[in-house]
């Protein structure tokens, strides 16, 4: 008798257990089912506990962030003029991260860009913009101000702004100026966001928060195109103290710590030591490999440097070889303008949420997201602390995007 345990195991948790916070999460084994399950129940056990890791390090991420996500998503969603509509492409996908194998892959890549859908992971942005390549996706979820830094790279060359887009969650840090930039707008499937952009008329695509800017991309990767999927710069391993590729654009944060009594080489050891203690690299590295074994002759790596992928460079050749033609994208992404202006954005968008609290279809789920982002911790939260919450967030985030317009 077979006992196989499905590979979607970890995406039935994420789907079924919505709410409940990571400490409320227990396991309760039965260890004889071990000696009749074996392999299926270490396996279905691994994947239990992966989630729950995960989970936990998205809390404590919400904890500290959420209140910042909701501000940045009113004051995005103010600046929005450009968004894009969609269809899916056979185009095969090329994926940067900003690993130190990047470097690496950089002439493959070059070789390939007339050839392949690129989609940048922003930390990835420097690199790729220093060695020529241009990216079709530059992919953007983060919402702490340090990553408008990667951003800034987009200012620095006209071809980026001419032969890129920005892919982004709405709740990222994004700089001003990329007001006017066209946007394929990423929704994390909450309630809260739902409501907003269908109220706003946002075309959007789905994809959960993953924690790390490469899942995502491969989220998008897999919307966006079916053809075989290669990532570079996605190692999950460190090369001694090199955490990044060169140039990165956060190296010049350790820059300006460098003295005397604080070497440089001091602060690149240090940033490479608490990057493992944290273990996150582990539990997003369980991520990719639960989407390798459900798609395992779909995604590849460029180079072997990591232990998730396989290296597909004997199928880049094979596809060169081909002569194949030119990628020609034009048919398959259309500008949606939105014509609003920024003030009834953030008020429509507000009284949306508003009137959702009050709709017994969508209050109590709605109540649950929005209080764990705005009262992380808090037990009770009553329906005028959220209301006037929100209200004060999206007055803020509308007065700071009319002031920076």
């Amino acid at each position: 008798m077979s006992h196989n345990v499905p590979d979607d195991a970890l995406n039935f948790l994420e789907n079924n257990i919505l709410q409940t916070g990571a400490d409320n999460i227990r396991i309760i084994e039965w260890r004889p089912s071990l000696n009749f399950y074996k392999d299926s129940y270490v396996k279905l056990l691994s994947q239990a506990v992966a989630f729950i890791k995960r989970r936990s390090a998205e809390e404590r991420t919400t904890a500290f962030f959420g209140r910042r996500w909701v501000k940045n998503f009113f004051k995005n969603t103010s600046n929005l003029k450009n968004c894009l509509l969609y269809k899916e492409t056979s185009v095969p996908v090329i994926i940067t991260g900003s690993a130190p194998s990047l470097e690496q892959a950089v002439p493959i890549i070059k070789k390939m860009q007339e050839f392949f859908l690129i989609i940048a992971a922003s930390s990835s942005l420097a690199s790729l913009s220093y060695y020529g390549i241009r990216p079709d996706f530059i992919v953007t979820t983060d919402g702490g101000g340090w990553a408008l830094l990667h951003l800034h790279q987009i200012f620095r060359s006209l071809l980026l702004r001419e032969t890129s887009s920005l892919a982004v969650n709405l709740c990222a840090a994004l700089p001003s100026q990329c007001a006017g930039d066209k946007k394929l707008i990423i929704n994390d499937g909450s309630l809260w966001q739902s409501i907003i952009l269908h109220e706003l008329n946002i075309p959007s695509v789905v994809i959960p928060q993953r924690g790390t800017v490469t899942a995502t991309a491969l989220d998008l990767a897999l919307i966006l195109s079916r053809g075989s999927i290669f990532t570079a710069g996605m190692d999950f391993t460190f090369s001694d103290i090199i955490t990044h590729v060169k140039p990165y654009n956060f190296d010049v944060l350790l820059l300006e710590k460098a003295a005397r009594v604080s070497p440089l080489y001091s602060n690149i050891f240090t940033r490479a030591f608490l990057m493992r203690q944290s273990g996150s690299m582990d539990i997003y590295a369980e991520w990719f490999k639960q989407q390798l074994s459900l798609l395992p002759k779909r995604i590849f790596s460029i180079g072997s440097k990591n232990n998730i992928f396989v290296d597909g460079g004997g199928l880049l050749n094979d596809y060169l070889n081909k002569n194949p033609d030119k990628k020609n994208l034009n048919d398959n992404y259309k500008t949606f303008c939105i014509n609003e202006n920024s003030e009834n954005l953030c008020k429509r968008g507000l009284n949306s949420l508003l009137s959702a609290l009050k709709d017994k279809n969508y209050a109590g789920k709605l109540k649950q997201e929005l209080a764990s982002l705005l009262f992380p911790g808090e037990k009770t939260v009553t329906d005028n602390e959220l209301e006037t919450a929100l209200k004060n967030i999206s007055r803020n985030a509308n007065k700071q995007a009319s002031h920076e317009n």
